[in-house]
């Protein structure tokens, strides 16, 4: 009794996609890694509120601050792209349009990760 199909499944050929647990380990896995790196956002923020841009670019200057905001950005951006796609592949019904959406999810956290990682490098290097 290995195949756990119903007897509907079996005739479609239809099974598991074999990616569910990946997808729900990747996302705790971000949800884990952005704690600390929130925090870290936070607190950094925090720290220059009110500073002129001389100090808050100086502070970017410092590579450990660079590498953690860099972290951050990517961490959160992979647990929203992955938190978003769970949401179109169980609330979207149309293939044509679920597949479009995830499409753009995709597209979305690229562009938005590619502007914040440009502004990351110029305030790192003093552009």
């Amino acid at each position: 009794m290995s195949d756990m199909r119903t007897p509907l499944g079996r005739i479609r050929g239809l099974g598991s996609a074999r990616e569910g647990a990946g997808h729900f380990w990747r996302q705790r896995l971000t949800a884990v890694a952005n704690i600390p790196l929130v925090l870290f956002f936070i607190g950094f923020l925090i720290s220059i509120n009110g500073a002129d841009h001389a100090t808050v670019q100086a502070a970017f200057a410092n590579p450990f601050v660079a590498v953690m905001f860099a972290l951050m950005l990517f961490s959160a951006l992979y647990h929203m792209r992955l938190g978003m796609q769970v949401i179109i592949e169980d609330y979207v019904h149309g293939e044509g349009l679920k597949l479009a959406l995830v499409m753009l999810n995709t597209f979305f956290a690229i562009a938005v990760g590619a502007a914040c990682a440009w502004a990351l490098v110029k305030l790192a290097f003093g552009g």
